[in-house]
């Protein structure tokens, strides 16, 4: 088990790694719209999810792996009211890959961020 560990992406804010690699398998950590400096980017939700993404990618990238590895996503919406939104962001970084994929509504997100992505993906070479 490898930690994953990047200054291209924020720094956790509780007790946990921003991703694991355990064999050929990368595992991150939910990822909200924070810079890596640490600030909140606080836009609307097409700003936060891109933002999310950028964060997941640069965490894969650590890893040696990329978006075009991800075989699993979950994504965490504020409000459901915003899935389009979040599809259509989502769809400009993963193109035609189509990892599987659950979208839950939960009550409240960390600092109180309108979404969250986790990932499953790949090492780039097996």
């Amino acid at each position: 088990m490898q930690y994953i560990v990047t200054s291209k992406a924020p720094q956790a804010i509780g007790p946990y790694s921003q991703g694991i690699s355990v064999g050929n398998f990368i595992f991150t950590s939910g990822q909200i719209a924070l810079k890596p400096d640490g600030s909140l980017n606080d836009g609307d939700i097409k700003v936060q999810a891109t933002q999310v993404l950028t964060n997941l990618s640069e965490v894969l990238k650590e890893a040696g792996s990329s978006l075009d590895k991800v075989v699993k996503t979950t994504i965490f919406l504020s409000d459901m009211d915003d899935f389009k939104s979040v599809n259509e962001v989502y769809a400009q970084f993963f193109g035609s890959h189509k990892p599987a994929r659950s979208t839950v509504a939960v009550k409240t997100l960390p600092l109180g961020v309108k979404v969250e992505i986790e990932a499953i993906a790949l090492k780039e070479t097996l």
